[in-house]
């Protein structure tokens, strides 16, 4: 595993549910599987453009949720242009190998939002 890879919390490491823990721990924050599937969906955005496809978001935490990503190495963050100032998000690799996590737990959710009280 490289220091970028590594995202096992001490308290858990070396036990074999280490990686789930990993996993959870990326997609944990509210906003931050919403975020992942609208960047799978629609590839790079602008950050406007990404607060209008998330939805009920304010600046201030999709701004957070997207330094979060980033800094787990899910989010790529690109100055697109200086003048006027444009920014661009877009998934790393380590993002798009999340490809098959976010449609398991959309099928899971699709399955079971209303056993659950979701819908």
């Amino acid at each position: 595993m490289t220091e970028s890879d590594d995202c096992v919390a001490g308290w858990c490491a070396d036990e074999e549910w280490c990686a789930i823990t990993c996993a959870a721990g990326v997609l944990s924050g509210k906003w931050h599987p919403v975020v992942v599937h609208r960047l799978l969906e629609e590839g790079a955005l602008g950050f406007n453009r990404l607060q209008e496809s998330v939805g009920d978001v304010s600046s201030t935490v999709l701004s957070d949720t997207l330094d979060g990503l980033e800094s787990d190495g899910v989010v790529d963050r690109t100055v697109v242009s200086e003048k006027p100032f444009r920014v661009e998000y877009s998934l790393t690799d380590r993002g798009e190998d999340l490809r098959p996590v976010v449609a398991a737990l959309h099928e899971w959710g699709e399955a079971h939002a209303r056993a659950t009280g979701c819908d």
